[in-house]
């Protein structure tokens, strides 16, 4: 009897549902061949409900949640609302309730994707960065007082625990342990945190000090490494090829994440995974909501479809995702650009040929 996965959707807003559509086509390809089955419900939650509702996300829906095998989301964002309404009362929620404590975000430059790092190749940018997902400046620890006059105050901390530090680094371990069995050009490679100790002098040192108790006592095989925030932007551009594992903390995560993207070819092939290895994860493209190409069937869908793939490996069917990534990057060399409108063919075409070479392979 064939195993039945099943998928919560939120397609969102803007382009979120067209690049949704395209992630689901290809995954149900691959399902077919391998002899799986995908359930999918949908939830509408998004920028539409609540402008018409005033609802993000009730409580009632984080309870359903928990009963699906994996969480699929298109975007959320439109510029009717105002900023952090939808990513706090959606978004922020999903990530805490269910505890989803990594972020996953593979940095991998494809065959015929440019990149704007000059001289750098698919050989070079082939890197994870794991952020941790739930802590830091995040929780929202922190207030104001005078609001609205020339004494304001505000403040917003950033707040860790060891054991919150502990699991996402014991993560990153066994994933680096991972990669370094399956290629040796990883091996070679350190895993390294990235935090900024020098000024960060608390929350800095307990992230240094976990990171190398860890790594000495549970993983001594693995090579260790330790960049500034701001070393490791300098380093993402100029010499990507350093990195096979990084782990990081909440914000900064956020943001040298943006520029992994980047220098990957763009948030159009840019995907990520809200994982947790005990529960029920989200995978996610990188990209925003992108409204003023909504209903134009000329977004690049890739991204959305890289993260199906993700989420295919994380239900445990590596093969059905390996083939998916074949499948992209069979259709990434027959494109003229990742860029939206330049593609060469549409959101459905794109869908629709990889689709078709994962059925083929």
């Amino acid at each position: 009897m064939s195993k039945t996965y099943n998928i919560a959707v939120i397609p969102g807003d803007g382009t979120g549902p067209e690049v949704v559509a395209e992630g689901i086509k290809v995954i149900n390809a691959a399902a077919t061949k391998y002899g799986f089955k995908l359930a999918y419900t949908e939830f509408d939650f998004g920028a539409a409900r609540y402008l018409k509702t005033g609802e993000t996300l009730p409580d009632s829906a984080i309870d359903e949640f928990r009963k699906f095998d994996s969480m699929f989301l298109g975007a959320i964002g439109h510029p009717d609302v105002k900023p952090g309404i939808l990513e706090m009362g959606i978004l922020l929620k999903i990530r805490f309730a269910l505890d989803q404590y990594i972020n996953l975000r593979p940095v991998r430059l494809y065959p015929n994707v440019e990149t704007p790092l000059r001289d750098k190749g698919p050989e070079d940018i082939d890197f994870v960065v794991i952020r941790e997902n739930t802590g830091g400046i995040y929780t929202g620890h922190g207030g104001a007082t005078r609001v609205g006059t020339a004494d304001e105050i505000a403040t917003q901390l950033m707040v860790y625990d060891r054991r919150t530090v502990d699991r996402c680094l014991k993560y990153a371990f066994e994933l680096k342990r991972k990669r370094n069995a399956l290629n040796r050009k990883y091996a070679a490679k350190p895993i390294t945190l990235i935090h900024k100790r020098n000024v960060l002098t608390h929350c800095g040192d307990l992230w240094y000090r976990a990171f190398e108790e860890m790594g000495a006592q549970q993983y001594p095989e693995l090579k260790r490494d330790y960049n500034h925030i701001d070393a490791a932007n300098m380093w993402f551009v100029k010499n990507p090829e350093w990195f096979d594992v990084a782990v990081t903390e909440n914000l900064f995560g956020d943001i040298i994440t943006d520029l992994g993207a980047m220098i990957q070819g763009g948030l159009g092939v840019a995907s990520g995974g809200n994982i947790n290895p005990e529960g029920v994860s989200m995978f996610e493209p990188m990209g925003g909501s992108a409204p003023k190409y909504a209903g134009k069937n000329v977004i690049n869908p890739m991204a959305a479809i890289g993260a199906a793939m993700m989420m295919l490996d994380t239900l445990g069917e590596p093969k059905a995702s390996q083939t998916v990534e074949a499948a992209m990057i069979e259709v990434m060399k027959q494109m003229k650009s990742q860029a939206a409108g330049h593609m060469g063919m549409s959101t459905t075409d794109v869908g629709d040929r990889i689709a078709d070479q994962v059925s083929k392979r």
